[in-house]
């Protein structure tokens, strides 16, 4: 049921949608949607991070360094460097943390 309430959001809204989708003392599992051209604004990862796309095309950006991520690609996010993520379409996306 998240990732249908992540698309039902994304459509009323102007922002990513995250939600969790499974943790514990370990790891944590996160759901980001978005519509065509949204932006997760630029932040750090603190901990070891995948980011997995499960639907459409997303633009991973670091620095001078950007990468298209379409359906079931993978990367791998580095600890502490400053990031964002665009949409290139409609896209599901996959967040998987350890914790510290």
């Amino acid at each position: 049921m998240t990732i249908r309430k992540i698309k039902a959001e994304i459509e009323v809204t102007s922002h990513p949608v995250v939600k969790s989708l499974h943790s514990n003392e370990n790891f944590k599992v996160l759901i980001l949607g978005f519509k065509k051209g949204m932006i997760l604004k630029k932040h750090k990862a603190h901990s070891k991070t995948k980011l997995t796309i499960l639907e459409g095309e997303v633009v991973y950006s670091e620095e001078e360094k950007n990468v298209i991520l379409k359906q079931y690609d993978e990367h791998e996010i580095p600890v502490e460097v400053t990031h964002f993520v665009k949409a290139n379409s409609d896209s599901i996306c996959l967040l998987t943390q350890e914790r510290n």
